[in-house]
């Protein structure tokens, strides 16, 4: 039987404040990926049966792009954060829990990478 309080034994376990900057960078970019992703599948609809010079056109004007890149960053960047939570909650293995994040964060960045490459490749003619 321990002669601690429920506070004093709760000290020194983290400070509470830690997942306030988490919580709100997952709803900031749940927010800016609503009317993202709204504009985004309004102009795969617009395209879908337009030649494919319309398409890159399309894709290659300044705001368009701009967009695209901006669904790509906050779309990878909130499923980053969603998986951290997710393996946070129930992997119980400390090594395998942040070995899972850093291999999720790894593979997300190459990926959003890749696509912020290959918007800005059609955008500027490479």
């Amino acid at each position: 039987m321990s002669l601690r309080s429920p506070l004093g034994t709760a000290k020194g376990l983290g400070s509470a404040k830690d997942g306030l900057h988490h919580w709100w960078a997952q709803r900031v970019t749940a927010v800016a990926l609503i009317p993202l992703t709204v504009l985004f599948a309004f102009q795969v609809a617009l395209l879908s049966m337009s030649d494919y010079k319309t398409v890159i056109d399309c894709i290659g004007s300044p705001w368009s792009s701009a967009l695209i890149i901006s669904l790509i960053v906050a779309a990878f960047y909130h499923a980053a954060l969603g998986m951290q939570v997710i393996y946070e909650d129930y992997i119980s293995n400390k090594a395998i829990r942040i070995g899972a994040i850093m291999t999720t964060n790894l593979m997300l960045f190459l990926l959003g990478t890749a696509a912020i490459i290959a918007v800005l490749r059609i955008a500027l003619g490479g």
